[in-house]
């Protein structure tokens, strides 16, 4: 039997509370499919949950060919001020602290299994979003945790000075099927964010340039096989140049999910000129009166003791100076036409209790960052909870109902395709990963945590923020008072 659906389309009653089933029924609808079938996977078991895949294959790296970054980013960053500061030393690499500042590892946490954490959020700490760099005669893969730059066992030479960053989809989880595609064009966005901060934080100005046709020669020449486990990838120019003009046969995976993926990936058009990666922060962000190493250190998706999974939260009053500066955060667009124009046609909803200035219910963000209730609800956050694909437990906290804020990142896929063709789809992932980045550096200032999630069940959370029959969920975040702030925590910064 078919359910009734209150969207467009009919969803089988064995994926009517599946998210990640549910995807592919958007993308067809997107591309103007009123009746998408379920995909054949869906009627299956769901594959087994692994470990950690190697976040690259065997033999791309030269293990005997490492240069470790610069020391002393962490002494750099005490002195620029968050949110608007600049390193004001003179440095003899700033494309290596930036990289650091970026990308580095944070601290190690011995109650969490998954380990080390960097300054933003990754689902499980996969970090499926690697980092190549030219420096104008060859490529290197940026490695976070040894803290270094190593050469490419069968890369082609460099060109000029750039970063390209591109996502292994086989590096998620194979239980998440569909949506590791999801994932990992969201953390692309997360990753572009950070980058673009910390590029602005070392004076290195820097263009993007979105996924072109020169993309698959471009992962084939880093010699990522195959290349079809690659997504297309975002290329930071911090020198004049041009996309590579050779082409090659790109690697369509056999495995059938990640087949789709793929797909769904080179399907990506984008019309754009490079544009200015900007500094990622906006004029009107408050200013704590801390610095940039602080901040990125307090950062955490609301950290639980040992023994425990999931996130745990507290019930504490906010000022509404945080609410306010979270949708400036939130508003501020990517650069980019495309990414920009999405940006324009996402939704922002807040569903806030214990806000000093506002009331307890669901609120929407207008385009000038201002916030308007669309409906007074003092019990909203518990009911968020009932809808949460993780109950609680005693071994899980995933203390929905006591977040101050829960933001839903909500778009119109037909009306994306309509006006951007299939990159609007992927577009959209871009847009909400670099929103939810900037979220969390602002609730961090604000002394929260901030969690992105995708486990809402979508109808029921569609009903309770006032959601149109045609919207999908992108993302969403929690943010709130962290139960536990400390614990037995490692500082690995360098």
């Amino acid at each position: 039997m078919t359910a009734p659906a209150r969207v467009p389309f009919a969803v089988p009653d064995e994926i009517a509370h599946d998210v990640i089933a549910r995807e592919p029924l958007w993308y067809a609808y997107a591309a103007g499919d009123d009746h998408p079938a379920p995909p054949s996977w869906a009627a299956g078991p769901s594959p087994e949950a692994a470990g950690h895949a190697d976040p690259y294959p065997a033999g791309l790296i030269r293990a005997d060919d490492r240069i470790p970054l610069p020391f002393g980013t962490l002494d750099l960053l005490e002195t620029a001020a968050f949110p608007h500061g600049r390193v004001s030393d003179p440095v003899a690499d700033p494309l290596g602290h930036a990289l650091a500042a970026a990308f580095g590892p944070q601290w190690y946490d011995l109650d969490n299994p998954y380990n080390p954490h960097r300054g933003y959020a990754s689902g499980r700490s996969h970090y499926p979003v690697q980092v190549f760099v030219d420096d104008g005669t060859r490529w290197r893969l940026l490695e976070p945790d040894r803290h270094a730059l190593t050469g490419l066992a069968h890369a082609s030479p460099g060109r000029y000075r750039r970063l390209a960053l591109t996502g292994r989809y086989a590096r998620v989880l194979p239980s998440y099927r569909w949506f590791r595609g999801s994932l990992v064009h969201a953390e692309l966005g997360i990753a572009l964010r950070a980058l673009s901060v910390a590029l602005y934080r070392f004076g290195l100005p820097a263009t993007l340039r979105m996924p072109g046709p020169d993309g698959p020669a471009l992962i084939a020449g880093l010699g990522l096989r195959p290349t079809g486990e690659w997504s297309l990838p975002l290329v930071v120019d911090l020198a004049a140049g041009r996309p590579d003009a050779t082409t090659v046969a790109d690697e369509r995976p056999d495995d059938p999910v990640l087949a789709e993926l793929f797909d769904v990936n080179r399907a990506q058009r984008y019309p754009d000129r490079p544009a200015p990666l900007g500094c990622g922060v906006p004029s009107g962000a408050a200013v704590p009166g801390e610095s940039w190493a602080e901040l990125t250190w307090r950062r955490n998706s609301g950290r639980v003791p040992a023994g425990l999974l999931g996130f745990a939260a507290r019930p504490c009053r906010v000022d509404g100076s945080v609410l306010e500066d979270a949708a400036r955060w939130l508003r501020l667009a990517p650069p980019s036409a495309t990414l920009a124009g999405v940006a324009a046609r996402t939704t922002l909803t807040v569903a806030v209790q214990n806000v000093t200035g506002y009331a307890d219910g669901v609120h929407r963000v207008g385009p000038d960052g201002s916030l308007e209730l669309v409906r007074a609800d003092p019990d909203i956050a518990a009911r968020l909870e009932g809808v949460y694909g993780y109950a609680r437990s005693p071994s899980s906290g995933c203390d929905v109902r006591h977040a101050a804020m829960l933001w839903f990142l909500s778009v119109r896929p037909r009306d994306l395709h309509a006006a951007y063709g299939p990159a609007g789809w992927t577009a959209a992932q871009y847009v909400a990963g670099w929103a939810v980045h900037g979220l969390g550096l602002a609730a961090t200032a604000g002394g929260l945590f901030a969690r992105p999630v995708r486990a809402f069940d979508e109808e029921p959370t569609r009903d309770l923020l006032g959601l149109g029959p045609d919207e999908m969920i992108a993302l969403a975040a929690i943010a709130g008072t962290p139960r536990h702030p400390s614990g037995a925590v490692l500082d690995i910064r360098l």
